[in-house]
């Protein structure tokens, strides 16, 4: 939707008008967020089951699994890691093939989208060692949501994604897709079990 000044922008049904070209963190809400990534499907909608496997699920199984891989992890990185997709709350969720394909457009509003998304939540700019973690942690996820989702033979997933060991059971349990406002309620309960509640 273009604002009255050409911006594009869009409506959140907390009221709020987020720019999507200058995003402000002061019309960022967790609400929207939760809300968002539970109605953004992963693969494109094609998955097994009943229902989709939404954003917010999955980022819920990265933090699970970012978790795993380092030794005490700070609620701040924990936090990275839930929050690693954010942006698609706005702009969906699009394949890697395709994002390839659109180039750094894409790349320039998720990255101003994300920054404005940890702003608002007070965290930090993550350094290399964090970026790789989420990054390492995002692949595993993919890894097994396309054998046990999307329809990927082991074989077809190590050459697509490198071979990843089994989960770990509390991983493993992230992985069967659950209807929206499960998945809504749940991320959102997950942000705020490592945040804290909103002040009032």
């Amino acid at each position: 939707m273009s604002g009255p000044r050409g911006r594009a922008w869009q409506r959140m049904l907390s009221g709020r008008r987020l720019d999507l070209l200058d995003p402000s963190p002061r019309d960022v809400e967790i609400a929207d967020i939760a809300h968002g990534l539970a109605r953004v499907a992963r693969w494109n909608g094609q998955t097994a089951g009943p229902h989709v496997f939404s954003v917010a699920q999955h980022a819920l199984l990265v933090e699970a699994i970012g978790g795993d891989l380092t030794s005490g992890p700070t609620p701040a990185l924990r936090v990275e890691l839930l929050l690693h997709d954010a942006p698609e709350y706005v702009i969906g969720d699009i394949i890697s093939p395709l994002k390839a394909a659109i180039g750094d457009s894409y790349k320039d509003v998720e990255r101003r989208l994300l920054t404005a998304i940890r702003a608002r939540f007070a965290l930090p700019e993550p350094g290399p060692a964090q970026i790789a973690l989420v990054k390492r942690a995002d692949g595993i996820a993919a890894y097994h949501e396309a054998i046990r989702l999307a329809g990927f033979a082991r074989e077809e997933a190590d050459a697509v994604f490198g071979p990843c060991a089994a989960l770990a059971p509390e991983a493993e349990a992230l992985l069967a897709p659950w209807p929206t406002d499960v998945a809504q309620s749940r991320f959102l309960a997950r942000f705020h079990a490592l945040t804290g509640p909103e002040p009032a």
